[in-house]
């Protein structure tokens, strides 16, 4: 093996990839703030509302995900696209806890009766989350002195 190659396995086994319970979004209470008062970003075909506040436990981030039955009246297509956003989330989220400073409800969906591969969503779900992160933490003419 190359040494890139054991540096990578290190920072890749040091990274938590877990989408633990205590992480989704499950509180009505929660959800119905985040359609009331929640702001959003998009990224076609991707939109994330998000509220930022207390959510009540020492998770710095809830997190849910919808399909519509409007673009997939099946139910069988409508949870592969929920998998797939909850496996990018799994897979990216290190990118908003590594930059929030306060605890965040999310909620991702996906908005297109377009059928995306997994690689066009990992990638629309970075740029998306990015995209978010400069809503959130927008920086000054000082911070970029």
């Amino acid at each position: 093996m190359y040494l890139w190659q054991l540096k990578l396995v290190v920072f890749l086994s040091e990274m938590n990839f877990n989408y633990s319970k205590n992480e989704k979004l499950k509180s009505k209470i929660t959800i119905g703030l985040l359609f009331s008062e929640g702001k959003s970003v998009s990224k076609y075909p991707l939109r994330l509302v998000y509220h930022s506040g207390a959510l009540g436990d020492k998770q710095q981030l809830k997190v849910g995900v919808s399909v519509s039955k409007k673009y997939f009246k099946k139910a069988v297509d409508r949870n592969y696209f929920k998998r797939v956003l909850r496996e990018t989330y799994r897979l990216n989220q290190h990118l908003l806890k590594d930059h929030l400073n306060q605890p965040y409800a999310l909620m991702l969906f996906y908005q297109s009766k377009d059928r995306l591969s997994f690689e066009e969503i990992n990638t629309k779900t970075i740029q998306l989350f990015e995209k978010f992160l400069a809503q959130v933490n927008p920086v000054t003419k000082e911070d970029s002195k």
